[in-house]
């Protein structure tokens, strides 16, 4: 692995950086490669309860794709194909991770930054923020695989708004649209991100997991297999539910082992 992807440690907590500060954390080939199957072993870590997506410094989280590679690797459809089959295998990583995400965004936040925020679960950034995908300016169109997330997070209508108009908005209506679950003051999105992931990481993990698991099921739509229904009741069954109602009637804060 190279440098450009980071991964912090914090007990249950693992915070991935996208480490290209110089410029703005804008999204290299290799970077998206690294992302994918930094976030895809993070998942498989059960000590992981929760996983903070950020870009490094507070200037931006990331304004998209490196457009210096586009000459040598995305200037024609076949080199684009291969190039989108390393995004939308991250994309995929990104969607299907089990553990808990928190994108703390500071800053720029557009184009692929965009696409990679909308599949976090939480999305947290401040007043300064800025979102958009003006991709339009550039000649090009948002494939399926990366435009399926927004639309699942905001909806045809405003999904077509971003797209169509190509602008840059502020963090409110950001939050407004559904593109972001909270807004705060910008010298306190670190905290408030933390704050959230120590909340995230407090409860029952494999509760979280399953919820996961679940709100992407409900999402998918179609009729619920009896297996599946069946499923909503392995909770009882494990030792993080007996350890969580008898913390509950002895009034104290639960332990949970993830069992």
């Amino acid at each position: 692995m190279s440098e450009l992807i980071l991964v912090e440690r914090d007990g249950p907590i693992a915070t991935v950086v996208l480490n290209r500060p110089h410029k703005l954390n804008a999204l290299t080939r290799v970077m998206w490669g690294e992302l994918g199957e930094t976030v895809e072993r993070l998942g498989a870590d059960s000590s992981v309860r929760c996983i903070v997506l950020r870009g490094a410094g507070e200037k931006a989280f990331s304004p998209g794709n490196d457009i210096s590679e586009f000459e040598t690797q995305r200037s024609n459809k076949a080199q684009a194909i291969d190039y989108g089959r390393t995004m939308h295998r991250t994309a995929e990583q990104l969607a299907n991770c089990p553990a808990p995400i928190v994108a703390q965004i500071h800053g720029i936040c557009v184009g692929g930054g965009l696409e990679i925020a909308a599949l976090a679960d939480m999305r947290i950034c401040g007043t300064s923020s800025r979102f958009g995908a003006p991709i339009k300016n550039l000649g090009l169109v948002m494939a399926y695989a990366e435009m399926a997330p927004l639309v699942r997070l905001v909806g045809r209508s405003i999904a077509l708004e971003i797209l169509l108009e190509g602008r840059i908005f502020d963090a409110a209506e950001a939050k407004e649209k559904g593109l972001v679950s909270r807004v705060v003051a910008d010298d306190q999105v670190a905290a408030e991100v933390r704050a959230t992931a120590e909340r995230i990481a407090d409860g029952a993990p494999l509760v979280a997991r399953w919820h996961k698991k679940f709100a992407r099921r409900l999402a998918e739509g179609g009729e619920l297999t009896a297996q599946e229904i069946d499923e909503c009741f392995d909770c009882f069954d494990t030792e993080d539910f007996r350890i969580g109602y008898s913390a509950f009637l002895a009034k104290r804060k639960p332990d949970f082992v993830g069992r």
